[in-house]
């Protein structure tokens, strides 16, 4: 996979001390992974790092809200999302990513390019389970709700043990007991 050049930073020229860096993530970011889960994607992403002589500090914060489905009706709705991540880029004798806090770069590289850190991150904060607002505080309206709740189980209205003490499929169980 190529890399976006948009999430390349090139820190050869800043100066040891901190620096911003704003983004907007957009579903075209996504299309790049072939992640096609989102129907749309709006989310604001400041990327903090941190110069000093031996490393680099990133401190990356998104928030936004991404177009997704709801997983009980299919119904699309905007799923807030936030969060933050924190990694440490280090020179070394050759690229290791292996660690998922640490980033090791060659000696002598003047660019780090942050979209997989960006990517894993936001994907990382989705909620497992993504369920339409409108289904929590009674909303919303559809057909596959109403079928969903016509063909749930419903209570027993009468509970057999209550109305007769006992429940009737224990007691072939209890003769056993008595017949010593």
């Amino acid at each position: 996979m190529r890399d976006l050049k948009e999430y390349t930073i090139p820190f050869i020229g800043l100066k040891l001390g901190e620096h911003h860096f704003d983004f907007i993530v957009t579903n075209k970011f996504f299309e790049h992974f072939e992640y096609d889960e989102f129907i749309d994607a709006d989310i604001k992403l400041d990327v903090f790092l941190n110069k000093k002589t031996t490393l680099l500090e990133f401190t990356l914060d998104f928030k936004g809200n991404v177009g997704v489905h709801c997983d009980v009706t299919n119904e699309p709705f905007q799923q807030p999302i936030q969060g933050n991540y924190h990694f440490i880029v280090k020179f070394g004798d050759e690229f290791n990513d292996e660690n998922e806090d640490l980033l090791i770069i060659p000696h002598g590289s003047y660019e780090v390019n942050i979209q997989q850190f960006v990517y894993e991150s936001i994907i990382l904060n989705l909620p497992t389970r993504r369920i339409h607002p409108g289904i929590e505080d009674g909303t919303l309206k559809s057909d596959i709700l109403d079928k969903l709740e016509e063909l749930s189980p419903k209570a027993q209205k009468e509970d057999t043990e209550t109305r007769e003490g006992t429940d009737p499929r224990w007691d072939s169980l209890k003769k056993l007991l008595n017949d010593k």
